[in-house]
């Protein structure tokens, strides 16, 4: 997968589309990622001790990676990667601008 933990990523489509946010987590089996912000559901959780509360707390659920594009940080624009290689090493490059992503 092209999308790394800390990236800033934009919604490309579906009912969050436009948002931005920071990805969380990244789940290479089933290609889908977790952002900051987006796709939140309600989980209705029980109190498991004594005096413990109870409640419907906002979660962030996983979106498949396809719907998502990375937002440059030169250009601050939605962007495809494309990778150079550099002393042996393989970079993520923006396809907008050419700008070295980290």
């Amino acid at each position: 997968m092209k999308i790394k933990k800390g990236d800033n990523v934009m919604v490309l489509s579906g009912n969050d589309k436009g948002k931005t946010g920071e990805v969380l987590e990244v789940i290479p089996k089933t290609e889908k990622i977790i952002v900051k912000g987006v796709n939140i559901r309600k989980k209705h959780t029980k109190p498991r001790k004594q005096g413990e509360q109870g409640g419907i707390i906002p979660v962030e659920c996983a979106i498949h990676s396809s719907k998502v594009n990375i937002v440059c940080p030169k250009c601050n624009k939605p962007t495809r990667i494309g990778y150079q290689i550099e002393k042996d090493e393989k970079i993520r490059v923006c396809k907008r601008c050419g700008n070295k992503l980290k």
